[in-house]
């Protein structure tokens, strides 16, 4: 009983801060606690003066920095949801910054003293003790080991943990009440949304996490000799200190200062189109914060990308949906977007094709009308999420994090050249990976590792029934013998259907093999 009223006391003072920002749009439109938002709003009204002439977004944006730590992360993280807040909202929200005020240096000292088991002048050569970089959850500082190497070290708040679970609580208790309360948005999955959140942001307190996450990335790229991701100093290395290689670049939205360093702008905008490709559709593991402040540009012209707390990953599925659809809209094929979908699982099946495909090209028209360098395929995508609910698609939240960083990756290849679509050079790429990945050779591979698939799990669920069966009969239910005589023929028959099944995988391999 007490939770939900700590809870609650809660929310009456973070609706009180969105109501004196005046932005407590999010929890009206969604009629979460109404007397609290009521309550809020009365007692609002005598402290806040003057005319507000910020757009809603950036009010919202203004009210979740003074709320803190949790409610940035929350802010920056929602904002791909401009099916929930629309394109104005999410945007205003995408522009968040994430910095704080830096802790004391003493207690930098003493986390990484207390994490690494040795003091920092044994670690360290020369430590700076100012940090050159402050945001919610850590900040940076500039040192150099004892063996010369210039290093960058990442130290955790003191106390971050606790903050971000006390407010995850809440927010997973306000998902639950819109779920009861609210069933037209439990399509939305709201408390998926908030665990997604909760992973995100356990993985990010966990620096151990992004230095395996940087380790990881930098293999996947390991062949890209125009992509450098910074080397793990592992024993530097642990839960609240993360030491990596320091870089030395230009931030990549900077173009006067990368020409006047002899670098071409087309040239680093062909190269971000050619590395964002490789790593959605090659490697389905991609950077998902690519804002300009994460991505430099080197003395070798190589993009250097740094800050892996946020990844994401795409399944191959998801991979051949996402080209397929893509490829769809920039061909103006309707028909094969709005099928591709249903393929996918993402529309019910009961749902029109005729009428989504009418949707889809309800939004790819007017894109695909304009010039090509001004085509948005991430507004594109953020225009077919606000459609779904017409056609009860359940929320994605790997495609939501994609079309966030397509997002950025456009604003910042239109810093670079306004006149180029960085889509335009990755279509080929795209068009390229489908006939490798959708043509006849790469269908029958992958039929033929469903077969063995399927041919390995059979005697597994043989086993299983015989579990099942053994459970029901202990708690003294009984199968009728005509049940128990389908289920003895189908085990004696394993073995006869193992045969045909072989010999259709052995047929697909030797097709397989004429035609490569």
């Amino acid at each position: 009983m007490l939770e939900p009223l700590r809870h609650v006391a809660r929310l009456l003072a973070i609706a009180h801060t969105l109501a004196r920002h005046d932005a407590l749009f999010p929890l009206e439109a969604a009629e979460i606690a109404p007397i609290v938002t009521f309550l809020a709003r009365a007692l609002a009204k005598k402290r806040r003066g003057g005319d507000n002439v910020l757009r809603p977004g950036q009010r919202l944006a203004a009210a979740l920095e003074e709320l803190g730590p949790s409610f940035i992360k929350l802010g920056q993280a929602i904002s791909v949801r401009s099916d929930l807040l629309g394109e104005e909202v999410a945007e205003d929200l995408s522009l968040l910054q994430d910095r704080l005020p830096p802790f004391a240096s003493a207690e930098v000292r003493a986390t990484i003293e207390r994490e690494l088991g040795k003091p920092v002048e044994t670690l360290f050569a020369r430590f700076d003790d100012k940090p050159i970089a402050a945001a919610s959850i850590a900040q940076v500082h500039y040192a150099e080991t004892t063996t010369g190497d210039p290093v960058a070290v990442k130290v955790l708040r003191p106390g971050i943990e606790a903050s971000f679970e006390r407010d995850i609580a809440l927010l997973d208790w306000l998902a639950g009440l819109v779920e009861r309360t609210r069933p037209s948005l439990r399509r939305l999955k709201p408390r998926d949304v908030v665990t997604t959140f909760r992973e995100t942001v356990h993985i990010e307190m966990d620096l151990r996490m992004e230095a395996a996450a940087a380790s990881e990335f930098a293999e996947s790229l390991s062949d890209d000799p125009n992509v450098h991701v910074p080397t793990v100093d592992w024993l530097r290395t642990s839960r609240r200190v993360m030491t990596l290689e320091r870089i030395e670049g230009i931030p990549i939205d900077e173009r006067d200062n990368l020409i006047a360093a002899g670098h071409d702008p087309d040239r680093i905008v062909a190269r971000a189109a050619e590395t964002f490709f490789v790593q959605v559709f090659r490697n389905g593991f991609f950077h998902a914060d690519m804002h300009p402040g994460n991505v430099f540009v080197d003395r070798d012209g190589r993009l250097v990308m740094v800050d892996f707390g946020i990844m994401g990953r795409v399944d191959r599925k998801t991979r051949i949906y996402l080209a397929e659809m893509l490829v769809g809209f920039l061909q103006g094929d309707y028909r094969a977007v709005a099928d591709v979908h249903f393929r996918a699982g993402y529309i019910p099946r009961e749902k029109s094709v005729d009428a989504f495909m009418q949707a889809c090209r309800s939004i790819g028209e007017p894109i695909m009308n304009k010039p090509l360098h001004e085509i948005s395929l991430a507004r594109l995508l953020a225009q077919l999420f606000q459609i779904t609910e017409t056609f009860e698609m359940e929320t994605q939240p790997q495609l939501l994090l994609l079309q966030k960083s397509m997002l950025l990756a456009e604003g910042v290849g239109r810093r670079l050249n306004p006149d180029i679509n960085m889509w335009t050079l990755a279509r080929p790429l795209v068009e390229e990976w489908m006939r490798a990945n959708r043509g006849p050779e790469a269908r029958i591979r992958e039929s033929m590792y469903e077969l063995v698939d399927l041919v390995e799990r059979l005697p597994e669920f043989a086993r299983e029934t015989e579990v099942a069966i053994s459970r029901l009969a202990n708690i003294g239910l009984m199968l009728h013998p005509e049940t128990l005589q389908v289920l003895s023929a189908a085990q004696r028959g394993e073995v006869a259907l193992l045969l045909p099944l072989w010999a259709v995988v052995l047929l697909l391999a030797l097709i397989l093999l004429i035609l490569l």
